[in-house]
């Protein structure tokens, strides 16, 4: 790591805090709305716009299209030193879907109001991809090389799992991150105010294995006018009420128990995760990001039954976002079994693994560095992600990666509320920063 300190050989990104308000907005405008099936309008349009953008200052930019209009943008840059491993920097263009109706403004408008960015993909993840564009749109523009090589992957699906995006590239183009040993990505890089003296950012080291699952009830069927001792829906909805209520025990990883100690320091308090309610209680907006991943949890989504009023059905299925923690996934299928009963049929739609690396090393102290200089109350700390990203998928070709997408937060800011969220936004000096961080971040990488 080249060592510089806040005045000396200062990152000036010049007209990339600029750009990345217009980028942001640009992306938000592009509908790529992910429905978890084929009917949404796909991720093309983004895909040739972040393209556009890359090839406009020099670089060679490739999309690939693992099915019609889910298409993803990749690049590389060369670095100072080839020989040394590359660094990927990822993030997905697609969005969850958004009813406009319950927004304030309008979610695909990409409006400025209240000194923010608004719409569907404001924190997750566009305004990433606008911090990653703006800053290697300035760098080339001045000819300003980092130290490594850095492959830019900018993906699809990543809201349904990655299929047809991060999953599809590493299984079939895994010679696009030929050499790459680390990466970045979203959700990390936050900050958590503490008080005046102290600002905690969250970087993400860790996150929850995944099991998407299908649970089925058969029964007997009948005419609604008679009695049924086999009701299928019955059977169903029970399970689905004791799995709702089961409150799965805690279980402290090393990442969380890594994160409540630098938070108990943080505070002068004590934090027992053992007392969940009181422990969530002092972590103020983050505690919807962090109490998920002191246990595993199983939140019904879905219920399927009937075609008739008079009819009871013959089957009845449900659907069940499953997390389960690093370490802990038998652990997991055998409490979802002995909760749900003998009558229920589980299949997974989708699952993945479990992620946690350590928080040390050349990488981290790249991160401080680059936050320190630009907040010099900020200190850096490893938490665990409760959901899943597309790290999971890199992950496969042995690259460490970590939750870093730098933003400075105003306390009163419900962050962790707004993933997936209505009324989603990011404030413009909170654009502006992540690139004055993710540009300092690069010099060190």
């Amino acid at each position: 790591m080249t060592e510089s300190s806040p005045s000396q050989d200062r990152a000036k990104p010049g007209r990339a805090e600029e750009e990345v308000v217009e980028l942001c907005r640009d992306l938000i405008r592009i509908d790529t709305s992910n429905y978890g099936d084929h009917s949404g309008p796909g991720e093309r349009a983004a895909a040739e716009y972040v393209a556009e953008q890359l090839a406009e200052v020099g670089l060679e930019p490739r999309i690939f299209e693992s099915h019609p209009g889910r298409a993803s943008t990749v690049a590389r840059i060369a670095g100072e030193d080839p020989s040394r491993p590359a660094l990927l920097i990822h993030g997905h263009t697609d969005v969850v879907p958004a009813n406009a109706d319950d927004w304030t403004h309008h979610p695909f408008s990409g409006e400025i109001a209240d000194g923010c960015v608004w719409g569907r993909g404001a924190v997750d993840m566009k305004d990433m991809d606008a911090m990653t564009l703006a800053v290697v749109r300035e760098r080339m523009r001045t000819g300003r090389k980092p130290p490594r090589d850095i492959v830019l992957a900018f993906l699809a699906d990543e809201e349904a799992g990655g299929v047809y995006g991060a999953r599809h590239l590493v299984d079939h183009h895994p010679d696009l991150f030929e050499g790459v040993t680390e990466a970045i990505g979203e959700v990390g890089g936050f900050s958590f105010t503490v008080n005046e003296k102290l600002r905690l950012y969250l970087v993400e080291t860790a996150q929850k294995g995944m099991h998407w699952m299908r649970l089925t009830v058969d029964g007997t069927a009948g005419h609604g006018s008679m009695t049924n001792d086999d009701n299928a829906i019955t059977e169903l909805c029970e399970a689905v009420a004791r799995l709702g209520r089961h409150t799965f025990p805690v279980r402290v990883t090393k990442t969380v128990r890594s994160f409540l100690d630098e938070l108990s320091d943080a505070l002068g308090t004590p934090l027992d995760p053992e007392n969940m309610e009181e422990t969530l209680a002092k972590l103020g907006g983050i505690a919807k990001l962090i109490g998920a991943t002191l246990q595993n949890t199983a939140a019904p989504t879905q219920l399927d039954a009937g075609y008739k009023v008079n009819v009871i059905p013959g089957q009845a299925t449900a659907a069940v976002d499953g997390r389960f923690l690093p370490g802990f996934e038998e652990e997991f299928l055998a409490d979802l079994d002995r909760v749900l009963g003998p009558r229920v049929r589980r299949e997974d739609i989708h699952s993945d693994k479990a992620l946690e690396t350590s928080f040390d090393g050349a990488l981290v102290d790249a991160m401080q560095t680059a936050l320190v200089a630009e907040d010099p109350i900020a200190r850096a700390v490893p938490y665990m992600l409760s959901g899943g990203t597309d790290a999971k998928s890199f992950d496969d070709l042995g690259i460490r990666a970590f939750g870093f997408a730098p933003l400075k937060l105003p306390p009163e800011l419900d962050f962790a509320g707004m993933f997936h969220g209505v009324d989603e936004r990011v404030p413009v000096d909170g654009l502006q920063f992540g690139v004055r961080v993710l540009d300092r971040f690069l010099d060190q990488c």
